[in-house]
């Protein structure tokens, strides 16, 4: 057992952001090494993901999780270390994924959401596993496949392409053999979609009409539809699909600095019109595909068909300032905090 520290730092929610976070949302505390019961497990942050959906848990509304109290510690995915168990099933030394706080230690019990076992191969870094090769490969591959259903020869288009989520969407649909677009704000973001194998990148800063340019990339339309953004980008989308097209609706960044005022869809009769099937999901609601999901992304990167695309930060007082450069749309790739 290692020796631990009588004070484990995090990072709490300081006042609820309006719009984009600034860092007097957040505040660095000292709090009380936690301990544990029985069945309990003690876990020290090794990687802390920033996801766009946290932004949704700052705010005092519903959410598919629970929103932070003011003075809590942030709630996002971890990969940690076990340094202290009272589970035999989660022994000293093991990595896992789980559901966590934004603090350098934690305590968790075997059912807490997301809680996988972290199978780290060598000479591999540590913070792919929170990234392509742990919960964002799984979310890009259930979306594309489990509820896109895309084959080889379909065409695939995705938002947010050079994000975290969608540059892994990128390169899974393109090793499945479909007919890939990317959308992505800049020329440097486009560039680096089109380096990850897209057959067309479209800088949507730079074209004037969107619908437009999506067309003249897919004269015959979309059959599936990756989306990161929804929105303005939604509404472009919906007409342009083919019939019995399918939409994955992975997240709504388009409005998450600002949920008070969703944008309204005109186009959703595009629905009736092409039979086309919209589905909103979170990853670990389809367990029973995770096993095939992970091999897929294992065999993908060892071959070198899966190239991580992160930044990546150290130590936990970095997080405030590695979230709000997420949510400000100055990322590319998956963002990441090295903790210990």
């Amino acid at each position: 057992m290692e020796r631990k520290p009588e004070i484990a730092r995090q990072i709490t929610l300081a006042r609820r952001p309006t719009g984009i976070p600034v860092p007097d949302d957040f505040a660095l505390k000292d709090a009380p090494m936690p301990t544990i019961g029985a069945g309990e497990i003690l876990v020290k942050m090794r990687v802390c993901s920033c996801d766009p959906a946290i932004r949704g848990f700052l705010d005092d509304r519903p959410s598919y999780f629970p929103p932070v109290q003011l003075g809590a510690p942030i709630s996002g995915m971890s990969l940690g270390e076990v340094v202290e168990s009272n589970d035999a099933a989660w022994p000293v030394g093991t990595l896992l994924r789980t559901m966590a706080t934004w603090s350098e230690y934690y305590v968790i019990r075997g059912d807490a959401l997301g809680l996988e076992k972290v199978e780290a191969a060598p000479g591999v870094p540590l913070q792919h596993y929170m990234g392509a090769l742990g919960p964002v490969g799984l979310t890009a591959w259930v979306g594309l496949f489990e509820i896109g259903k895309a084959k080889a020869g379909e065409t695939v288009l995705v938002s947010a392409a050079a994000g975290a989520t969608g540059s892994t969407v990128v390169q899974l649909a393109k090793a499945a053999g479909c007919r890939v677009i990317g959308l992505a704000g800049g020329p440097e973001k486009a560039q680096i979609v089109r380096d990850l194998g897209a057959d067309i990148a479209i800088d949507y800063k730079a074209v004037s009409d969107l619908s437009a340019a999506i067309s003249e990339a897919a004269p015959d339309g979309v059959d599936v539809y990756f989306d990161n953004v929804g929105g303005e980008t939604l509404d472009a989308i919906l007409p342009l699909m083919r019939l019995h097209g399918r939409v994955a609706v992975c997240g709504m960044i388009a409005q998450y600095n600002d949920a008070d005022n969703p944008h309204g869809n005109r186009n959703l009769w595009q629905l009736v019109v092409n039979r086309l099937t919209m589905r909103g999901f979170i990853t670990y609601d389809h367990p029973e595909v995770l096993g095939e999901a992970q091999a897929t992304l294992d065999r993908l990167f060892a071959n070198g068909g899966l190239k991580p695309l992160e930044n990546v930060r150290s130590g936990i007082e970095k997080l405030p300032e590695a979230f709000i450069d997420l949510m400000s749309g100055r990322t590319i790739g998956k963002t990441l905090v090295l903790i210990a």
